[in-house]
């Protein structure tokens, strides 16, 4: 019998390079506060520092001895020795670190200068030679013995390694040092420095940059503003002003959610000094980065002509760690490289805008998720852009935070519990199903029945921070498209990731066809708990089914879907003012041209019966900036609406349904589409 062999898929150079850099920023960004501490010290007691102090800036004789100083044994020793241990630790835990740290000593006492790039060699094969050299007696050394073989094979290996380094590796990195300083000083002589632009600005964006700046860029800066007291290389990649200028480009040129995200996008940016931010807003328009490597060459220029540099890494970059770093004599020519590289990006990044046709604001989301796929991970920021939620503590993992165990409960929580959550529950629902998980349990609630006994919580940007006191230990995700929203595919991972060990369900050979996520378009979405019809009548009647409804606003529509769940006898006056209220705290806008207005969980005492009405404006309606098509008016009772919401959840996730129920000529036709939702 013939056996299928499956290859496995390629790894694209792309990604590999991304996982250098990110391996050799994971040795520098830990030590970064080290670095900054450096070039206060640097700034403030140098000779020609702020504070000169001759102990402390290492220059002049006390008591006829040479000062010796903080600043040179820090970047001689301490910095790379940091470095070494880091990654040493990162491949082999604190022993792996130890054995870098020592080969690390070896390489600086070896070439004499500072040996960032022999650290970032040595600590990683201190690191792993040592867990090799462990495995071959690993379970082999007799009771008693451990503490002797641990620590004399660790002390003579870490020697050995020291003795490699100093005679072996330091050669060979300090010619590499210097044939780099060379490279840099041949650009900067001929005034070529400024087309690195070409390359460090679509690195940003790809994710490339860690490799470049802080594998290359930091340690020959380092290098340089030790012989010079300040470098320009610290400022090719953290200088703040080409994000700013795309930002500000949007700002007054965008439209929709582009526009409407860019003033806090900036603020993060330029201000926070997280530059990923505004990644996306390249990626909707990759023509975008013209603006930024004309804004980068402008700000390297600038820096060029004006002889201006730091004294130390910026990072991150932000304007308050750019100035915090600059050199004395630098000020002017650092805030004026930043200002024109901002001006010429804007201005680039302006006419791109006004001279091309694209669809960029409804693509946010889609680009944020492009940004984070080629990042190899959820980003901390890009919630800001799209309403993915945090969760405390939850740093760089896209709102994901640490789970005790297996996700087995997920609510989906509103303020009254009864619409959004049950339509948004429905449509998580079924995507967990079809990825293979039915065992784990997606339920809705109100906020304030929440409990702190579910592993996931999720919520409307709006409501986030309501729900966290009650549910504190859990994982919170924060949505603004109930329908179709892109935490729902990280949610589903989040799944998958924390079942994989001892999954009881078995992943189906279609698992994961059709939707992203997971879900297919034309998969079943299971009923809520309790679906049954209430005994006094049907949930959803054809007298409830308008369409070709007569509102041109939202407030309208709201009135006349209230007004049929009243003229059914389910809701009374105050149920439709609850309506409007709920709508002013919470948008119930649920994506794919759907809204479902209800009232606030305080307003259950105005609903007689479960009732649910259905408007269609084959016009559409602005809804906060949102078209809607459908309004789906929701009264709920207990459960007994719900077996409806997971129907029309059903039909709104299927593009094709959706459009039946545009074209539909009936209302029979509407009743048929939600299925037999009454039985």
């Amino acid at each position: 019998m013939a056996t299928e062999t499956v290859a496995k898929p390629r790894t694209s150079a792309r990604v590999h390079v991304q996982k250098f850099g990110t391996f050799l920023s994971g040795m520098i960004m830990p030590n970064i506060g080290a670095f900054i501490a450096w070039g206060i010290i640097t700034a403030l007691f140098i000779e020609k520092g702020w504070l000169p102090v001759p102990q402390l800036g290492g220059f002049g004789e006390t008591g006829g001895k040479p000062n010796i100083g903080l600043v040179g044994p820090m970047i001689t020793y301490l910095l790379p020795l940091l470095i070494g241990y880091t990654g040493g630790k990162m491949v082999y835990d604190v022993r792996g670190g130890v054995v870098g740290a020592i080969g690390t000593m070896g390489v600086i006492v070896g070439a004499g200068i500072p040996m960032f790039i022999g650290a970032m060699i040595m600590g990683p094969l201190g690191g792993w030679t040592m867990k090799k050299i462990d495995s071959i007696w690993d379970g082999k050394i007799r009771p008693g013995f451990e503490m002797l073989v641990n620590n004399f094979s660790a002390g003579i290996w870490g020697a050995l390694l020291a003795l490699l380094g100093f005679y072996g590796i330091s050669p060979v990195v300090t010619a590499f040092s210097e044939a780099a300083g060379n490279f840099v000083k041949f650009l900067v002589s001929n005034g070529l420095l400024p087309l690195t632009s070409i390359f460090i600005e679509p690195a940003k964006v790809l994710f490339l940059n860690n490799a470049i700046n802080h594998g290359v860029l930091t340690p020959l800066g380092v290098q340089q503003s030790l012989e010079q007291g300040k470098s320009i290389l610290f400022l090719l990649e953290a200088n703040p002003g080409p994000g700013l200028g795309i930002l500000l480009a949007y700002m007054f040129f965008g439209r929709g959610a582009a526009k409407a995200s860019a003033p806090g996008a900036a603020i993060i940016q330029f201000l926070g000094g997280i530059h990923e931010i505004y990644f996306p807003y390249v990626l909707m328009r990759p023509l975008l980065i013209l603006g930024a490597i004309a804004g980068g060459m402008t700000g390297i220029a600038t820096l060029a002509i004006t002889n201006s540099g730091l004294v130390a890494p910026a990072a991150p970059g932000s304007i308050f760690a750019v100035l915090a770093q600059t050199s004395r004599d630098s000020y002017f020519g650092v805030i004026l490289s930043v200002v024109l590289a901002a001006t010429v990006s804007f201005l680039v990044s302006s006419v791109i805008l006004r001279t091309t046709k694209h669809s960029d604001e409804v693509d946010l989301g889609d680009a944020t998720s492009r940004m984070e796929a080629m990042k190899g991970k959820k980003s901390s920021v890009a919630s800001t852009l799209t309403g993915a939620g945090a969760g405390a503590g939850a740093a760089g993992q896209g709102g994901v935070g640490v789970l005790a165990g297996p996700v087995r409960n997920i609510v989906f929580a509103c303020d009254a519990g009864m619409g959004s959550s049950a339509m948004g529950a429905s449509v998580l629902r079924n995507k967990i199903k079809a990825a293979g998980f039915p065992d784990v349990k997606v339920t809705n609630a109100s906020i304030a029945n929440l409990t702190d006994t579910y592993d996931v919580v999720i919520t409307h940007q709006d409501l986030t921070e309501r729900a966290k006191p009650a549910t504190s230990s859990a994982v919170h995700y924060s949505v603004d498209n109930f329908m179709s929203s892109p935490r729902y595919d990280e949610i589903v991972e989040l799944v998958r990731e924390s079942n994989t060990e001892g999954a009881t369900a078995t992943e189906g050979p279609d698992a994961g066809a059709g939707t992203p996520g997971g879900a297919s378009a034309s998969a079943p979405v299971d009923a809520a708990p309790a679906a049954t019809a209430p005994a006094g009548g049907e949930v959803l009647a054809r007298e409830s089914v308008v369409l070709n409804g007569s509102a041109t606003t939202r407030d309208a529509a709201i009135d006349e879907a209230g007004r049929l769940l009243l003229a059914r006898g389910a809701v009374d006056e105050g149920y439709i003012a609850a309506m409007h209220e709920r709508e002013a705290s919470v948008s119930t806008y649920m994506g794919s041209f759907l809204a479902i207005p209800h009232g606030t969980n305080a307003a259950k005492d105005h609903i007689r019966k479960s009732a649910v009405s259905v408007i269609r404006y084959p016009e559409g309606i602005d809804w906060n900036g949102k078209e809607v098509k459908f309004v789906v008016g929701v009264a709920g009772i207990n459960n007994e609406h719900l077996h409806i919401l997971s129907s029309i959840a059903k039909v709104f996730t299927n593009k094709e349904q959706v459009a039946r129920l545009e074209a539909a000529t009936s209302e029979d036709e509407v009743l048929e589409l939600f299925g037999k939702v009454n039985a």
